[in-house]
């Protein structure tokens, strides 16, 4: 029984702590924009120096 006073409050902290890092997430735009980042994988890139064989 005494392990559960040990346990809660860590499990406690760990549960606030990834709630803190979400919402730091959300406020500074990390979700902003989903989509992007996936399709521009498949744009090639034209700049890239050709290599000298």
């Amino acid at each position: 029984m005494s392990v559960v006073y040990v346990l809660l409050p860590v499990a406690v902290l760990l549960a606030a702590a990834g709630v803190a890092a979400f919402i730091w997430a959300v406020r500074h735009g990390q979700f902003d924009d989903l989509d992007t980042p996936g399709i521009r994988v498949l744009h090639d890139d034209e700049d890239l120096p050709e290599a000298d064989e």
